[in-house]
C-alpha cells in the first residue's frame, strides 16, 4: 500500500503498489523500435547435435525449421521442448528470447567463425547515445523547435515581408538582426548541450573492459562488447552491458551491487554467480565450458528475469539451472565487492537501463508558452488595430496593402527584446546554479528551463531515506504473551542465555521444549519464555540476506540490500546472538558463551514488493532439523500464520508509534515433505513461461500453511537532521508536499506528524479500503 500525505491539504492520498515497486514484466510493452524480422538465435552445440548444416551452430526459425537439427539422447529432447515453446504466435511480433552457446563449433563465441560473428551482429551494438541531434539534424530540428513557436514565427514573416517593397518600412537590419540574435543564442546553447552529452556518451564507450578468451584476457571498449562475451568488472567500475553473472572473486559467489544510477536506492544489492561457473578452478575453465544460458525477451522491469543456464555433462544427461534477477548484473550498476565475471545477454537497446530511458527532447517552460500565448493575444489586438484604421479611410485603394504596412508599423508592440532577455537571463541563471558555492557539484543539463525552479507548486518526497536516515534501529519485541521495549532488553539476553545453559544441560535445542512434564493445551505445548525468546532471536538471527564483512581492526560490518535487516542483526548481536559467518550455503551463529550453531542453507526467497515477505529454509548441522523461516508484512503474514487474537491489535499500537511491523513465523519440515518441495520447486524454476507464479504456488501450496507464529518486531528509522525545520519553510513558501511510501497507514500518519509534513491544526484524513 502506498500513501501520499499532502503537505498544505488536509487529505490524504491511498494508491496501491509499494514506492519502488514494479509490476511484473508482462504489464509493460517492448519497444517500438524492435525490428519484426529479428528471429530469436539458438545457438547448439554441435557435440549435442547433427544435422544438415555444416556448421556447428544451427540457427533455428520460430516460422520455419526446414533442416532443423536432429540428435540422440534426453538432451536433444529437453532442448527441442524449449524450442516448442519459443515459438511465438502468427500474428505476434517476432520474439526476442535468445539461447547462447559459450562457444561454437569448438571456438568462443566472440572470435569464433564468421557464420558466429553474423549471428552476434543481429544484436544491437552497445554503443551510448543520448544527443538529441546528429550533424545533419541539428539545424534543421533546432530551427522547426524556434519557429514552431508562434512569437519566432511572427518576427520570422515580419523580418522576410521587408524584402517586399511595397512593404519595406524602415531598415531591414532593424528587423532582422533581433531575430538573428535570438536564433544564435538558442542555437548555441542547444549546441553546447548536445556537445556535452555527446562527450559524456563517448567518455561512456570508450571506458575499458578485459574480455576473456582462449588467448587470454583481452582490453576492449565499451562498445566493442557482444552478445556472447564473457567480461571483467572490477569493483568499483561500472557494468557496461546486462549480464548474467559467472564467477566472482568471493569464494561464496556472492557480490554486492549499488544500482543507485538505475532506481534510485542507495542500498547495495546482493547477487549470485552460477553456481556452476563458480565451482570451477579458475577463469579459463569457462572457456572450456559446454553449456548455454537461455535469456528471455528484453523488457524494461529491473526487477524481473527468466532464464536458464544449460551445461552439458559428460554423461547421456544434461545438468540445468533457473536464472533470475538475482543472477544478473545490469547495465549503469556498480560491482561495489570484489570483481566479477558476466556474460553478455542484452547489449544497446535492449539493455533494462536503456529501454527504460527516454529520448531527450527540447523542454519548454511555462514562462516560456504563458508569453508565446500573450504574444498570440497582441497580434489579434493588432489585427484588429489595423483593421480599425483600414476602416476609418474607408478600405480605399489598395487597401490590404495597408493593412500589412499597419501591421508591421504596430509590431513593435510585441517586444522581441522580451525574448532576447529571457534567452540570456536563462543562460546566466544556469551559470550561476553551477558556480553556487552552496550547492558544489550542481549540474545543469537543461539551459532552457532553469527558472522552473522558481515556480515549483508540489514536491514528491519519498520516506525511506528522504524525510528519515534510512538508519533503523529495533525497538520492540512482541511475542502474544510478552512484550519488550528499549528498557527491558536486558531481560531477552538473560532469557537466551538461560535457554542456551538448558540446552546444554539436556534441553532439545531444535525443538525448544523442556524433557520436564509440560502442560498441553489445544494440542500445543506451553513452552517456557526463555525457549520462545530463543525461538524467534534465532529466527532473526538466520531469516535474512546480511553479509557479516570482517574488518581489518577485527570489527563486524554488516552488507545488505535492506536497511531493516541490518537494524535487526545487529539487534540481535547485541543481545547475546551474533551473526559471524554467511556465504549461499552456510549461516554460522556465536552466542554469548562462544558457542557456535551451524546452519545450512537449503532454499532462499526474496522478499520482493508483490510477496511482501521473505523466507529461507535451514538445516540444523547438529540436529539435522529442518525449519521453514518467513517474515514479512502483516497483510500478508496473517493470513498463513496459526490462528491468534493479537497480532492484528498490535500491529495497529505499533504502527500508531511510526514503527516498522514485520511478522516472524516458522515450520518445521520432514525430510520427505521437503524432497517432494525441492522436487515440485526445480520444475516451476526451469520454466521459462510463467515462471514466477509458478514458484509462488509450489511455496504457498507446501509450505505457507499454518505456520507457527513466533513474535512481532517494531523497528523505528530515525528522521533527518532539520528536516522539521525544512518541511515547515517549504511549506510556508506554498509548497504541497507529498510523502509517498509503502508502510501502513498509521505508520506513514505518524511520520507525517512528527516531521512537521502535516501541520499542527491540520486535520488528516484517512482514505483506504
Amino acid at each position: 500500500m502506498a500513501l501520499g500525505l499532502g503537505g498544505s491539504s488536509s487529505s490524504n492520498n491511498n494508491n496501491q503498489g509499494g514506492g519502488h515497486g514494479y509490476r511484473h514484466h508482462s504489464k509493460y510493452r517492448y519497444s517500438d523500435d524492435e525490428d519484426e524480422d529479428e528471429a530469436p538465435l539458438l545457438l547448439h552445440s554441435s557435440t549435442s547435435f547433427t544435422g544438415s548444416s555444416s556448421s556447428g551452430a544451427t540457427r533455428g526459425n520460430n516460422h520455419n525449421n526446414n533442416g532443423a537439427a536432429q540428435g540422440k539422447g534426453p538432451s536433444r529432447q529437453r532442448l527441442s521442448a524449449i524450442m516448442d515453446e519459443l515459438k511465438p504466435s502468427k500474428d505476434s511480433k517476432a520474439a526476442k528470447s535468445r539461447t547462447i552457446d559459450f562457444h561454437a563449433s569448438g571456438k568462443f563465441l566472440s572470435c569464433g567463425s564468421d557464420s558466429a560473428a553474423k549471428e552476434k551482429k543481429r544484436y544491437p551494438p552497445n554503443v551510448t547515445r543520448n544527443t538529441k541531434y546528429n550533424i545533419f539534424s541539428f539545424l534543421p530540428v533546432v530551427l522547426w523547435e524556434q519557429f514552431k513557436f508562434f512569437l519566432n514565427l511572427y518576427f520570422l514573416l515580419v523580418a522576410l515581408s521587408q524584402f517586399v517593397p511595397a512593404l519595406k518600412i524602415g531598415y531591414i537590419v532593424t528587423y532582422v538582426a533581433p531575430l538573428c540574435f535570438v536564433l544564435a543564442v538558442t542555437i548555441g546553447k542547444e549546441a553546447v548541450d548536445d556537445m556535452k552529452r555527446y562527450r559524456r556518451d563517448q567518455e561512456a564507450n570508450s571506458q575499458r573492459y578485459q574480455m576473456l578468451t582462449p588467448s587470454g584476457f583481452k582490453i576492449v571498449p565499451s562498445s566493442k562488447i557482444r552478445v556472447g562475451d564473457m567480461i571483467v568488472v572490477k569493483k568499483n567500475q561500472n557494468v557496461p552491458a546486462d549480464m548474467v553473472l559467472l564467477r566472482t572473486t568471493e569464494e561464496s559467489g556472492a557480490c554486492f551491487i549499488r544500482t543507485d544510477q538505475l532506481d534510485g536506492e542507495t542500498d547495495w544489492k546482493l547477487r549470485l554467480a552460477v553456481p556452476s561457473c563458480q565451482a570451477l578452478p579458475s577463469d579459463e575453465a569457462l572457456l572450456e565450458l559446454n553449456a548455454s544460458i537461455y535469456a528471455d525477451s528484453p523488457h524494461k522491469d529491473i526487477h524481473s528475469f527468466i532464464g536458464n543456464f544449460t551445461r552439458e555433462g559428460d554423461g547421456p544427461g544434461q545438468h540445468m539451472e533457473s536464472l533470475s534477477v538475482d543472477n544478473t548484473l545490469w547495465t549503469n550498476t556498480v560491482v561495489a565487492s570484489g570483481n566479477a565475471i558476466g556474460f553478455v545477454i542484452y547489449t544497446g537497446r535492449d539493455t533494462r537501463a536503456v529501454m527504460n530511458t527516454n529520448h531527450p527532447k527540447t523542454k519548454i517552460g511555462l514562462l516560456d508558452s504563458e508569453v508565446n500565448r500573450l504574444s498570440k493575444i497582441l497580434c489579434a489586438f493588432t489585427l484588429t488595430l489595423s483593421l480599425s484604421m483600414i476602416a476609418l479611410n474607408g478600405f480605399e485603394g489598395l487597401w490590404y496593402i495597408y493593412l500589412f504596412r499597419f501591421l508591421i508599423l504596430f509590431s513593435s508592440i510585441i517586444p522581441i527584446s522580451l525574448r532576447v532577455n529571457l534567452d540570456m537571463g536563462k543562460t546566466v541563471y544556469g551559470w550561476q546554479i553551477m558556480n553556487d558555492k552552496e550547492i558544489p557539484g550542481t549540474i545543469v543539463r537543461t539551459s532552457t528551463i532553469p527558472e522552473e525552479l522558481g515556480r515549483i507548486e508540489y514536491l514528491l518526497s519519498d520516506k525511506t531515506g528522504t524525510l528519515t536516515k534510512n538508519d533503523m534501529e529495533l525497538k520492540k519485541l512482541h511475542m502474544g504473551t510478552m512484550s519488550y521495549s528499549v528498557d527491558t532488553m536486558d531481560e531477552i539476553s538473560t532469557h537466551l542465555d538461560t535457554a542456551y545453559s538448558q540446552q546444554s544441560s539436556g534441553y532439545n535445542r531444535t525443538r525448544g521444549i523442556s524433557t520436564a512434564p509440560t502442560h498441553i493445551g489445544g494440542n500445543k505445548a506451553r513452552r517456557d519464555i526463555s525457549s520462545r525468546v530463543r525461538d524467534i532471536v534465532q529466527a532473526l538471527a538466520v531469516c535474512h540476506n546480511v553479509t557479516p564483512v570482517t574488518e581489518d581492526n577485527g570489527s563486524i560490518t554488516y552488507q545488505a540490500s535492506s536497511p531493516d535487516e541490518v537494524a535487526i542483526v545487529r539487534w540481535t548481536e547485541s543481545v547475546g546472538l551474533t551473526l559471524v559467518f554467511r556465504d549461499i550455503n552456510n549461516i554460522h551463529v556465536r552466542n554469548a558463551g562462544g558457542e557456535i550453531f551451524e546452519f545450512e542453507v537449503l532454499q532462499v526467497f526474496p522478499f520482493t514488493s508483490e510477496t511482501k515477505r521473505m523466507g529461507i529454509i535451514v538445516r540444523d548441522l547438529t540436529s539435522g532439523e529442518i525449519t521453514f523461516y518467513e517474515k514479512g508484512a502483516d497483510v500478508v503474514m496473517a493470513k498463513i500464520v496459526q490462528y491468534n487474537d493479537w497480532l492484528e491489535e498490535e500491529c495497529g499500537n505499533m504502527a500508531r508509534e511510526g514503527l516498522r511491523t514485520l511478522v516472524v513465523a516458522r515450520k518445521r519440515l520432514s525430510e520427505e515433505l521437503y524432497q517432494e518441495f525441492e522436487a515440485k520447486y526445480h520444475v516451476a524454476k526451469t520454466n521459462i513461461t510463467d515462471r514466477t507464479n509458478a514458484m509462488n504456488a509450489v511455496v504457498n501450496q507446501v509450505l505457507e500453511q499454518d505456520l507457527e507464529l513466533l513474535g512481532l518486531t517494531g523497528v523505528e528509522d530515525k528522521l533527518q537532521d532539520g528536516v522539521k525545520t525544512t518541511l515547515e519553510l517549504l511549506r510556508n513558501a506554498g509548497l504541497k508536499i507529498w510523502m509517498l511510501t509503502g508502510d501502513k497507514i498509521e505508520t506513514a500518519t505518524c511520520i507525517a506528524i512528527s516531521s512537521k509534513l502535516v501541520a499542527r491544526n491540520q486535520s488528516v484524513h484517512q482514505i483506504a479500503k
